[in-house]
């Protein structure tokens, strides 16, 4: 049974359970919505499905990590040849396995989560319809434009109008978003671990809110995830680019799912593990970043060229834990 259904006499599609309720002998069943879409299907009004984030259903491990590196942008300069070969797999193999699992190519699947990012935009913010454009990747405010005509048979600036009353956000600073929250994450449960684990300097949590330092494309800015609903968080952006905000939202289910941030850091708190440790750490060896203090928060986390050059004996970390350090900064430069 698929996620999603088309209803044939409407050529819409919905997220099942739905206030409409079409004839059975009128509905096809899809794995996802970029399927539907590649049907020509449009989304229903009603249940608006391009508010959740749903993973096709019954996805081999090729296809998921393929969508997560989708979700990373692996698809903005890049092409269907290039995914596959990062994936050790043909071309033709890749878009078999996405035509059968997902109902779409891995290029429409790309174009369906670009369009359904800049329709929640549409909806929760009041950004501009150009600036919507290259936060959700689109390459130019006209591919934009086509995009959403070809999805939702609407302009941009057609469906803003039709956005609720109860759908913008706004902060006291900041860029407020509704992200749907990938399939299992239990957000209250996570916050509270996040809460547990934080590092000074870099994180500032409570159980019923999370901050952090994060970097987009060289520039440094915060974060702030809380509990919207059972299904979505809020989140509050501050970042002085907004250019590929699809693929920080993406991070951020991602780490709201029970991900790392980063594996790299990841990797640097399992080896260093005393919490003191690892904030002496970010203390000596961050990039400070200026005019956080009212966030709790003053440094990026050290990057790998920078750690594995340091002297960390200062900070309390072991000879054999330097060395891990060291070690592992060294595969990824032979990974790389």
């Amino acid at each position: 049974m698929g996620s999603f259904q088309g209803v044939i006499t409407t050529g819409i599609y919905c997220l099942p359970p739905c206030p409409g309720r079409p004839r059975s002998e009128n509905v096809v069943t899809f794995t996802s919505a970029a399927g539907a879409e590649a049907a020509g299907f449009r989304a229903c009004h009603r249940c608006r499905p391009y508010r959740g984030e749903r993973r096709p259903v019954s996805a081999s491990e090729l296809v998921c990590r393929a969508v997560d590196l989708i979700a990373a942008g692996a698809l903005d300069d890049g092409n269907e040849a290039e995914l596959a070969a990062r994936l050790a797999v043909s071309e033709r193999h890749l878009r078999r396995m996405f035509h059968e699992q997902v109902g779409a190519t891995p290029d429409q699947l790309a174009r369906s989560r670009r369009a359904h990012f800049a329709r929640r935009l549409l909806d929760d913010t009041d950004l501009s319809v150009t600036d919507i454009a290259f936060a959700a990747g689109f390459g130019s405010l006209r591919q934009c434009n086509r995009v959403m005509v070809a999805t939702f048979r609407a302009t941009p600036l057609e469906l803003r109008k039709r956005r609720r009353k109860a759908d913008r956000l706004v902060a006291d600073g900041g860029l407020a978003l509704r992200v749907p929250l990938i399939e299992g994450t239990n957000i209250d449960r996570r916050l509270a671990q996040l809460a547990r684990d934080a590092v000074g300097g870099i994180e500032h949590a409570t159980t019923t809110r999370y901050r952090r330092t994060v970097e987009m494309d060289g520039n440094p800015g915060v974060i702030e995830i809380s509990s919207a609903a059972t299904d979505s968080a809020r989140l509050i952006v501050h970042v002085p680019r907004i250019e590929g905000l699809i693929h920080l939202v993406a991070q951020v289910q991602r780490l709201l799912a029970g991900h790392p941030w980063d594996p790299y850091e990841a990797a640097i708190r399992d080896i260093v593990g005393a919490a003191d440790v690892l904030d002496e750490i970010v203390t000596t060896y961050g990039t400070p970043v200026a005019g956080l203090g009212q966030f709790g928060l003053a440094y990026l986390f050290p990057t790998p060229n920078i750690l594995a050059t340091a002297d960390l004996s200062a900070t309390g970390l072991d000879t054999a834990g330097a060395q891990a350090i060291r070690a592992y900064r060294n595969r990824l430069a032979v990974a790389n």
